[in-house]
């Protein structure tokens, strides 16, 4: 029978030795590797490649649903055991989620986790017994109003979901780590949470959470036809806000529309319709061309203006024939350029079939 080859990861040593000998009263299993927080994982994954990784995810550097997300992705085939102290519901319901083979409890006998283990490299889910009983015996959740977060709140939510720690939220928001710590005290007791982890599953339960507020009292079918709607996509929210503060000056009556990401960019667009979509042409690890193209299908109306920090010939080439109508460098898009671009679109409203000739 082949040797299993087991990870370890946890942040105290003596929990790991624990597991370690835990885990020597299986046959035909061995321990090839232990570490001590997400970076070291990360780094250990790929030239070990286990068969069993068993992990508490309350580690350093590391962001349990989007980390084992991001884990199980490239590594289809490993099992993954939680061995945990906690046994709050929005973790086991999380990381079930996210991937999970199992969630064990470490209050519990040790010949548990040794069951724990086989269950799952049989292929079998494992849930600690008390867990069970608590899932099974919950009440239903009362239907919970959905808070209304300010915008920086959304993107600040929105970049949790993504797995971002604080040291890459404070460069994607142009704050300090001690600001950004501020603000996430202020999110969780918006929601109603107490951690990273409960505040990511609450955005997967309510994901009208990071919808950007419709205007008061009309549907977004029913937006006014006299109102210039604008669709701003840019992963940087600082970016957004200073061509934010350039479009209420060129247009304040505009409804302004922000996004950060494809899936957000065009669940707005199917909302609003925009008339105008400004599209970074670098969103992270998307691209704002594949953006265009399906923006246009679902809204074909919609002018794009695909703008970028690098002025490249293909992109401008692929721009076009994704559907955008302009491509313009960053550093161009001053006051007169975005007015331009905005009575650009007013003329194609006033005049529609002059606009698509």
């Amino acid at each position: 029978m082949p040797t299993t080859h087991v990870l370890l990861a946890d942040d105290h040593a003596v929990v790991r030795a624990g597991l370690r000998n835990a885990l020597m009263g299986l046959s035909d299993l061995e321990v090839v590797g232990e570490v001590g927080d997400g970076r070291e994982l990360a780094a250990i994954l790929a030239g070990v490649q286990p068969d069993l990784l068993v992990i508490d995810v309350a580690m350093p550097d590391f962001e349990p649903v989007s980390a084992v997300r991001q884990i199980k992705a490239e590594h289809p085939a490993l099992k993954i055991l939680v061995v945990s102290a906690y046994a709050d519901e929005a973790y086991v319901v999380g990381l079930l989620g996210a991937g999970v083979d199992g969630y064990h409890l470490k209050d519990q006998p040790l010949a548990d986790l040794q069951l724990a283990v086989q269950r799952v490299l049989a292929g079998e889910r494992w849930i600690s017994g008390p867990l069970v009983d608590r899932l099974v015996h919950r009440q239903p959740a009362a239907p919970r109003a959905v808070p209304a977060l300010t915008r920086r709140q959304r993107e600040l939510l929105r970049l949790l979901t993504q797995g971002f720690d604080n040291r890459r939220i404070a460069q994607a928001m142009d704050l300090s780590v001690k600001t950004v710590e501020n603000h996430l005290t202020s999110l969780y007791r918006a929601l109603g949470v107490d951690s990273r982890l409960e505040a990511t599953t609450f955005a997967a339960r309510f994901p009208e959470v990071l919808r950007e507020p419709e205007q008061p009292g009309l549907p977004a079918e029913a937006q006014p036809s006299n109102v210039l709607t604008v669709l701003l996509v840019d992963d940087n929210p600082r970016y957004r806000e200073q061509m934010a503060r350039l479009i209420g000056k060129t247009q304040p009556s505009c409804r302004l529309y922000e996004a950060g990401e494809i899936a957000v960019a065009l669940e707005v667009a199917e909302r609003v319709r925009p008339h105008l979509a400004l599209i970074d042409v670098v969103l992270h690890d998307e691209d704002g061309i594949q953006c265009t193209r399906r923006l246009k299908a679902l809204s074909p109306e919609t002018r794009v203006v695909l703008i970028s920090a690098y002025p490249d010939q293909e992109f401008r080439r692929l721009g076009f024939s994704a559907g955008a109508v302009a491509y313009l460098d960053k550093k161009d898009l001053d006051a007169a350029a975005v007015r331009q671009v905005i009575e650009d679109t007013l003329g194609s409203l006033s005049h529609p079939d002059a606009a698509r000739r």
